[in-house]
C-alpha cells in the first residue's frame, strides 16, 4: 500500500479521448448493454440515434422517405435530406459536440442536442461507414471501434441528396445480441405516427402513416374493447389521443420531438393531471381522480425547443418549460386540454356519455374493494413481507433513490418452492437483483374482476413487492422474470402467473417488463470441460464435441442446479425470453382460450401442435 501511494505521480493521470471513455463506460451514453431481449437495450439506441438524425432533416422539412435495412448484425440507414456538409462529414460522427444542432435555425426542436449520438454508434461498431451526398459530390470514410481507417476525398456523384450510414455492434461489448423484429417494427411505426406523411422503407415494407397518433392507438389497442371511438385532437407543437377501455390499469405513450420517453416526465405528468381537471370540469363532479383515469389508454406528442432528459437515452423528459422563454409544460398542456377536449366533448354526446358510464363504473369496483383494500394491506404488513415472500436487493433496501440508472437496472425473480428459491438466493447479484417465493400453484384468475387480488394473499404479496397497486410510476423492477421448473407443472405456474398480469396488470406486459428465465435443460461433460445446453439439439451437438461418452445430467428442476452453477445463468450472460403482445392480441380472446372454459376447442389445439412437434422429430432423426 505505501509503495502504491509513492508512486502516484504525473504518470498516474490519465485522460482518455472520446472513442476509449465511450467504450469504457458505454452505459453513460446508450444506457444498459443487454442482449436485445429488452426493448430499451443498447443496440436498439444504436439503431435509433441513426434514425434520429434522419427524422429531424423530415421535421425540417427534407427528405419524406428513409431507408432501413436490419440484418443479423448489420444495420443501414439511408435518408434524402440535405446531407451533412462534405467538409465536416468525420468531423460529426467522431469529434464530441460537434453537429448542426446547436444551431436553432438548423434544428429547431430536434431530438439529439448534444452531439453525442452517431458518435457513440462509431465508437460501439466494429464497422462503421458514413456517406453523405450533397449537390453532385459525395464524401465517404470508415471506422473501426471509432478509429478512422479510410478518410476518402469527396468525388462526384449521381446520388440523391441525403445521408447513408452503414454500422456493425461491437460483439465484445453487446455480447450474444439479436434483434427482435417486433422491437425494431414498433420502434420504426412510432416514427411513422409522430411524423405523418413519412414513409419509412424497412427490410422490404412500407411504413406510413396519415392520422398520426389516432393510427398509433389504433394499432395498440383491440377495437372491440374500447368504450368510444379514440379521441384524435391536434394544436400547435401537440397532439393528443385516447379513450377507455375496458381492462385494468392506465396506459401511455409518451413522446417529446419524436423520441418516445418510456418513463413519461412532465409532459405525461402534466396530460394525466389536465384530464381529471377538464372532465371534472366538464361533469360538474369532483370525481377521484383514480377513476377518472381508470382504463384509460392515451398518447401525447409535444414539440419542444432544447428538451432537458434525465439521461444520455432521453427516456424520461425534464423540461419544466416548452422553450427557455415559454410557459411551463404543465400549463401548456392542461390549456390545450381543457379547450380541445371541452370541445370534443360538447360536439360529441355519445362519447361523452360513455365516458361517464366508464368513470362510475370505476367508482363501484374502487368502492367495493375498498374494505377489503385495507384489509388486504394490513395482512401485507403483518406478513413482513421483506423477511418472507421477497429477498430483496441491496437497492430498495437501502432506499438509494439517487442512483436511477442501478434501479432501472433492478430484476426481480418470481419463484416456486423453497429449493428453487433458495438457488437463486444464494447465486443472485445483491445488489440489483430480488426473489420472490411462491406458495404452490397460483390461481386462474381468468374472469375475475380485481377483488381476487386482495383477497388472494400470494398475488397481494406480489403486487405490493412490485409496488404496482396504483400504476406503474411506483414500479420498484425493470425486470419481472418468472423462474420455473422446465416441465409441465412449471409451465402451469408460468401460464398462471402470466394471466395474472395480463388480467389485472396488462401495462407491464405491454411495456416490456415481464421475461421467461431460460435455464439449461441439459449438462454434458467431461474431465475437461462442461457445456450447458438449452435444448435437445444442443445437446447432441455437446456429445458430438466432447465425445467418450461424456456426463450427462438433466436438469428437472431449477432446485436441482447448484448456486455456483445458478450464477452462469442469471449474470451477465442470462438468456431471458421477453413476453410480446402481437399488435393484432387481444388479451381478453387470448386468456380465453388459452385459461377459459373452452376445453374442446383447447383440446384440438394441442392435439394438432403436438402432431407438428412428432413430424418435425421424425424428419430431424
Amino acid at each position: 500500500m505505501a509503495n502504491q501511494v509513492a508512486n502516484y505521480t504525473e504518470d498516474s493521470i490519465r485522460s482518455l479521448d472520446w472513442k476509449e471513455h465511450i467504450r469504457l463506460r458505454p452505459g453513460m451514453y446508450i444506457g444498459k448493454l443487454g442482449d436485445g431481449s429488452a426493448q430499451d437495450d443498447g443496440i436498439y439506441v444504436l439503431v435509433k440515434e441513426v434514425v434520429d438524425n434522419s427524422i429531424d432533416e423530415h421535421m425540417m422539412g427534407f427528405g419524406k422517405t428513409i431507408d432501413v435495412k436490419v440484418s443479423e448484425h448489420k444495420v443501414e440507414v439511408r435518408d434524402y435530406g440535405r446531407g451533412i456538409p462534405l467538409g465536416k462529414v468525420v468531423d460529426c460522427v467522431s469529434k464530441i459536440n460537434t453537429g448542426g444542432k446547436y444551431d436553432s435555425g438548423a434544428f429547431q426542436k430536434s431530438v439529439g442536442l448534444n452531439g453525442v449520438g452517431t458518435k457513440a454508434v462509431n465508437a460501439l461498431s466494429t464497422y462503421f461507414k458514413v456517406q453523405s451526398y450533397r449537390d453532385g459530390m459525395a464524401k465517404v470514410a470508415e471506422f473501426e471501434r471509432g478509429e478512422i481507417t479510410n478518410d476518402a476525398k469527396e468525388v462526384t456523384s449521381s446520388g440523391r441528396n441525403g445521408t447513408q450510414i452503414v454500422f456493425r455492434p461491437d460483439e465484445t461489448i453487446f455480447k450474444n445480441y439479436h434483434f427482435i423484429p417486433q422491437y425494431l417494427d414498433d420502434l420504426m411505426w412510432n416514427y411513422c405516427f409522430l411524423n405523418a406523411g413519412l414513409t419509412i422503407n424497412f427490410n422490404g415494407e412500407k411504413y406510413h402513416s396519415e392520422k398520426g397518433l389516432l393510427d398509433l392507438l389504433s394499432r395498440k389497442t383491440d377495437e372491440d374493447n374500447l368504450r368510444y371511438p379514440i379521441i384524435h385532437l391536434k394544436g400547435e407543437d401537440i397532439e393528443l389521443a385516447l379513450s377507455h377501455t375496458n381492462q385494468y390499469g392506465e396506459d401511455y405513450y409518451s413522446f417529446v420531438n419524436g423520441q418516445y420517453t418510456t418513463q413519461g416526465g412532465t409532459h405525461q405528468a402534466a396530460l394525466r393531471e389536465a384530464l381529471v381537471k377538464t372532465i371534472r370540469e366538464f361533469y360538474n363532479k369532483n370525481f377521484d381522480a383514480a377513476d377518472v383515469r381508470a382504463s384509460i389508454v392515451a398518447a401525447i406528442a409535444v414539440r419542444v425547443q432544447e428538451p432537458v432528459f434525465e439521461s444520455q437515452t432521453k427516456t424520461k423528459l425534464g423540461s419544466q418549460n416548452v422553450a427557455p422563454d415559454g410557459p411551463t409544460m404543465r400549463t401548456f398542456v392542461n390549456d390545450f386540454v381543457k379547450k380541445a377536449l371541452d370541445d370534443y366533448l360538447h360536439k360529441n354526446q355519445a362519447a361523452a356519455d360513455a365516458l361517464l358510464k366508464r368513470i362510475l363504473q370505476s367508482e363501484r369496483e374502487r368502492k367495493e374493494i375498498a374494505g377489503i383494500k385495507k384489509l388486504a394491506n394490513e395482512r401485507a404488513k403483518k406478513a413482513n413481507l421483506h423477511n418472507k415472500k421477497l429477498r430483496d436487493c441491496r437497492i430498495h433496501l437501502n432506499d438509494d433513490k439517487k442512483d436511477e440508472d442501478l434501479r432501472n437496472a433492478t430484476t426481480l425473480f418470481i419463484t416456486e418452492g423453497d429449493s428453487a428459491s433458495g438457488s437463486i438466493t444464494k447465486s443472485r447479484n445483491v445488489q440489483t437483483q430480488a426473489v420472490f417465493s411462491l406458495r404452490g400453484k397460483p390461481l386462474n384468475c381468468f374472469g375475475q374482476t380485481k377483488k381476487v387480488v386482495y383477497e388472494n394473499e400470494e398475488f397481494n404479496l406480489l403486487q405490493h413487492a412490485l409496488n404496482i397497486e396504483d400504476g406503474l410510476e411506483g414500479l420498484r423492477y425493470d425486470k419481472i422474470v418468472i423462474a420455473t421448473d422446465a416441465d409441465v407443472d412449471g409451465m402451469h405456474i408460468r401460464l398462471l402467473l402470466l394471466t395474472y398480469f395480463l388480467q389485472f396488470f396488462p401495462d407491464l406486459v405491454r411495456r416490456g417488463h415481464v421475461y421467461i428465465l431460460e435455464t439449461p435443460l441439459f449438462r454434458v461433460r467431461n474431465k475437461k470441460e462442461t457445456i450447458y445446453c438449452y435444448s435437445d439439439e444442443e445437446r447432441q451437438r455437446a456429445i458430438m464435441k466432447l465425445g467418450n461418452k461424456p456426463e450427462i445430467t438433466r436438469f428437472k428442476g431449477l432446485g436441482e442446479i447448484s448456486p455456483d452453477e445458478f450464477k452462469n445463468f442469471i449474470g451477465e450472460d442470462m438468456r431471458l425470453e421477453p413476453i410480446i403482445l402481437r399488435k393484432d392480441t387481444s388479451i381478453q380472446e387470448l386468456l380465453k382460450f388459452y385459461m377459459g372454459k373452452n376445453t374442446p376447442d383447447r383440446q384440438n389445439f394441442i392435439i394438432d401442435n403436438l402432431r407438428i412437434e412428432k413430424d418435425l422429430a421424425e424428419e430431424a432423426a
